[in-house]
């Protein structure tokens, strides 16, 4: 089975995670600019051999797609045409807050919370994903 790469589209940084060679667990791997997103994440994918992107859909409360779902999808093809990879997309809604709680209950002071929330809220996206294929 091939890695699956999470993301989490931000308009400033762009948070990444990736699952183990077994599709188990999602680890938070970094957050890179989004001006450089497409390339990095190429990049990344080629060396772990991603066969799969999980791009976070930020949907409102009653489930419709704004102007951030709809940069999300524009990141999702330009990495499916970069990459070849398959892309899904699923909906994050409250896993940036779900990140900040986990990190605020572990004592992260804030200045290293900010540098840290966005991989982990890929990884709670990935992992969310990983959780519905068993």
């Amino acid at each position: 089975m091939s890695r699956c790469l999470g993301v989490d589209v931000g308009a400033k940084r762009v948070g990444l995670a990736l699952s183990d060679p077994i599709g188990l667990t999602a680890t938070p791997l970094e957050v890179v600019d989004r001006a450089v997103a497409v390339e990095k994440i190429t990049r990344l994918a080629q060396i772990h051999e991603v066969g799969t992107i999980v791009v976070g859909l930020p949907t409102s409360l009653g489930g419709g797609e704004g102007t951030s779902a709809v940069d999300a999808r524009s990141l999702g093809d330009q990495l499916a045409e970069a990459t070849g990879a398959e892309i899904v997309y699923l909906d994050e809604r409250f896993t940036s807050r779900m990140a900040e709680s986990a990190l605020l209950e572990s004592g992260m002071k804030r200045r290293d919370r900010k540098t840290t929330i966005d991989k982990v809220a890929a990884a709670i996206i990935l992992q969310d994903y990983l959780n519905g294929l068993k």
